[in-house]
C-alpha cells in the first residue's frame, strides 16, 4: 500500500501515532495549529527514539531516518496527498466536525479519513463529510509506542475498503486490531473499562473496601496489570467521568452512570496523577 500519512494534532496521541508510523517507513506530515505544539510533539518523538536507541531497541541510524520522515506543519493543506489521515485532536464533536469538513475538501478521493476518538461515535464524526463511507475509527492506546492494541470502528456508512485500508495501516505500524462492527458509544474498550471504573468507584464510595484493596483484587484476582482506580488516576478522573457521562447519555444504561464521588473529585480538582491527588496521593 502507499505510504503517506497525515496526523492532525501533535499532542501525546498524535505525536505517538506519527512516531510509530515514521519508524515503520511511512512519510508523515504532523499538523497542529501552533509552532509551539509542533515543537512539543517533535521533541517528544525525538526523546522517545533516543530512549529506544539507549535501550538497544533501535539503531541511531534508524532513529535519524525515522525523524527525517516526519514533517511538522501548521497547514491543513499538507494532508492533500496523504493516503491515510488520522485525526487526534480534542474529544469535542464540534472541533472534529470542523476538521473533517475541511479535510473532506482537501484530500484525494481515495484517501481514508480516520479518527483516534475513544468515545465519540464515528457515524457522528462522518456526518460532517460528503463521503462518510471513507471515515473510520482507528483508536490507538496510550502510550502509542508501547501499547499493542488498535480498535478499528466501523461507522454506519464505513465501507469494507476503508476498513481494510485502516487495518493494513495499523498492522503496518506493528499493531494488533480488533474490529468494532457496531458504532456504539464507547466502542469495546472504553465501555469495559468505564463499567469497571464506575463499579470500583461505587464500592470505594460506599466504604466496601479501600482503593488499594479494590485494585489489588483486580490485579491478583483477574491478572490485570493495573487496578481500575489506579488506572483512573493515570488517565485522569475528569477524562473517565466525561467518558462515562457520554456513554450514559447515549445508552441510558445505569451501569455507566458516574458516581457522585467522581463528580466531587473533579469539582475539587483531585483528578489523579496530573494534580497530585486522585483515589491515591502522588
Amino acid at each position: 500500500m502507499a505510504r503517506k500519512l497525515a496526523v492532525i494534532g501533535a499532542g501525546l496521541m498524535g505525536s505517538g501515532i506519527a512516531q510509530v508510523a515514521a519508524q515503520a517507513g511511512w512519510e508523515v506530515v504532523l499538523r497542529d495549529v501552533t509552532d509551539e505544539a509542533l515543537k512539543r510533539g517533535t521533541d517528544g518523538i525525538r526523546a522517545s527514539y533516543d530512549k529506544f536507541v539507549s535501550k538497544g531497541r533501535l539503531t541511531a541510524e534508524d532513529a535519524a531516518a525515522a525523524l527525517a520522515r516526519i514533517t511538522a506543519t501548521t497547514e491543513l493543506d499538507a494532508a492533500a496527498d496523504a493516503d491515510v489521515v488520522v485525526e487526534a485532536v480534542f474529544e469535542k464533536l464540534e472541533v472534529k466536525h470542523e476538521i473533517f469538513r475541511a479535510l473532506d475538501k482537501i484530500v484525494r478521493a481515495d484517501a481514508v479519513l480516520a479518527s483516534n476518538t475513544s468515545a465519540i461515535p464515528i457515524t457522528k464524526i462522518a456526518a460532517a463529510t460528503e463521503h462518510p463511507e471513507r471515515v473510520v475509527g482507528v483508536h490507538f492506546f496510550s502510550p502509542v509506542p508501547m501499547m499493542q492494541l488498535v480498535e478499528l470502528v466501523r461507522g454506519y456508512k464505513t465501507s469494507d475498503e476503508t476498513l481494510a485500508t485502516a487495518r493494513e495501516f495499523a498492522e503496518s505500524v506493528g499493531k494488533t486490531c480488533i474490529v468494532v462492527n457496531r458504532d456504539v458509544a464507547g466502542f469495546v474498550t472504553t465501555r469495559l473499562i468505564t463499567a469497571l471504573v464506575v463499579e470500583a468507584a461505587k464500592l470505594y464510595e460506599s466504604g466496601v473496601a479501600t482503593a488499594e484493596d479494590i485494585d489489588l483484587a483486580c490485579k491478583l484476582g483477574f491478572g490485570h496489570a493495573m487496578g481500575p482506580l489506579a488506572t483512573t488516576d493515570l488517565t485522569g478522573v475528569d477524562i473517565l467521568l466525561h467518558a462515562a457521562g457520554n456513554i450514559y447519555t447515549e445508552t441510558q444504561d445505569e451501569k455507566f452512570a458516574p458516581p457522585e464521588l467522581m463528580r466531587r473529585m473533579v469539582d475539587a480538582g483531585d483528578i489523579g496523577r496530573k494534580s497530585g491527588q486522585g483515589f491515591y496521593k502522588y
